[in-house]
C-alpha cells in the first residue's frame, strides 16, 4: 500500500471517529458527567497527551510574538469551541449537531471576507446564503421532541457558535502551521485552553462519581479524550503531510453521514423532513463556497 492510500485511510479513520463522537459523547452527558466537567476532562487529557508527544519531536523555540496567536488559538480552538460544542450537544441531537458543524467552510469564508478582505465571488456568496438558510431552518424548525435532547433550539444555537469559534481557530492557527511543527505549539494551545475552561468545569469535575460510573461510560470518556481529541489530530497531521489540505478538509462532508448512520443504528436520533431539507441546503451551500473560481484564460 502506497503512502497516499495510507494517508487517505488516516483521514477517513479520523472522520469515522469524529462521526461516532456525537453519539458517544452525548451518552456521557449529563447523567454521568456534566458538559463543562466533561470539557475540563477532555482538555486536561489532551493536554497531558500532547505534552508527552511533544518530547518526541525536535525542540523548536517559539517567537515571543507568536504566544499571542497561540493564546487566541487556545481561546477559540480549545476553550470556547469545546465549551459551546458540549453544552450544545447535551441539549440537541447527534444528527443536528453533526449537520451544523459542516457549516465551518462557509463561516471561514465569511470571516475571511470580513477580516482578511477575501474576494467576493458570486457562486460563493450564493453558497453562503443557501448554507445559512439550511442552518436557520435546522436551528429554528428542527425541534421534534427527543428524550435525550431537552432543548434542541438552544442546543443548535450553541453548536452553531461552536462552528464560528472553530472557524476563527482555523484562521488563527494557519499563521503557526507553516512556521512550526504542529506538536510544538498544539501543547501550548491546550495549556491555554485548560486555563480558560478550568473555572467553568472545576465544580462539575469534582462532582463526578467515578466509583458509580458504569464501565461503558469509562470507555466513552476514553474514546472522547484519546480518540476524538488526540488520535484524530495525529491522523489528520499525518494525512496533511501526504495530501493537499483541500483533500483532507473534504472529509468533513462524511462526518454527518457517519454520525447519522451511527445515531440511527444506536436508536439515539431520528430523521425527518426538516433535517433532510436542511442537510441538502447546507451541503449544497458548502459545495458552492468550496468550489474554486474558474480561471480566466
Amino acid at each position: 500500500m502506497n503512502t497516499r492510500k495510507i494517508a487517505l485511510f488516516a483521514a477517513f479513520l479520523a472522520t469515522i471517529v469524529y462521526g461516532l463522537n456525537y453519539t458517544i459523547a452525548k451518552d456521557v452527558m449529563p447523567n454521568f458527567v456534566k458538559p463543562n466537567g466533561f470539557i475540563l476532562l477532555r482538555v486536561l487529557g489532551a493536554l497531558i497527551l500532547f505534552w508527552i508527544a511533544g518530547f518526541f519531536v525536535k525542540k523548536e523555540k517559539i517567537d515571543r510574538k507568536d504566544y499571542i496567536t497561540i493564546f487566541l488559538a487556545g481561546l477559540f480552538g480549545a476553550g470556547l469551541n469545546m465549551l459551546t460544542f458540549f453544552i450544545g450537544l447535551e441539549k440537541t441531537t447527534p444528527i443536528n449537531a453533526s449537520v451544523i458543524t459542516v457549516m465551518v467552510p462557509i463561516i471561514v469564508f465569511v470571516i475571511s471576507v470580513i477580516f482578511l478582505k477575501e474576494q467576493l465571488i458570486k457562486h460563493r456568496v450564493v453558497g453562503v446564503i443557501i448554507g445559512l438558510t439550511g442552518a436557520i431552518v435546522l436551528i429554528v424548525y428542527g425541534h421534534h421532541t427527543a428524550e435525550n435532547a431537552p432543548d434542541i433550539v438552544t442546543g443548535n444555537i450553541f453548536v452553531f457558535f461552536n462552528a464560528i469559534f472553530y472557524s476563527l481557530y482555523l484562521i488563527i492557527v494557519k499563521k503557526l502551521i507553516g512556521k512550526y511543527n504542529p506538536l510544538t505549539f498544539v501543547k501550548w494551545i491546550y495549556l491555554c485552553g485548560f486555563i480558560i475552561v478550568l473555572p467553568f468545569g472545576f465544580n462539575d469535575f469534582l462532582e463526578i462519581d467515578w466509583v458509580a460510573m458504569p464501565i461503558n461510560i469509562w470507555y466513552s470518556i476514553l474514546f472522547v479524550v484519546l480518540g476524538t481529541t488526540f488520535l484524530t489530530y495525529i491522523l489528520n497531521l499525518f494525512a496533511l503531510t501526504k495530501l493537499k489540505p483541500t483533500t483532507v478538509s473534504a472529509f468533513v462532508y462524511l462526518q454527518p453521514v457517519v454520525a447519522t448512520i451511527f445515531a440511527l443504528l444506536m436508536k439515539k436520533d431520528t430523521l425527518d423532513t426538516v433535517k433532510i431539507v436542511a442537510v441538502v441546503f447546507i451541503f449544497f451551500g458548502v459545495y458552492l463556497v468550496s468550489k474554486r473560481p474558474k480561471v480566466k484564460e
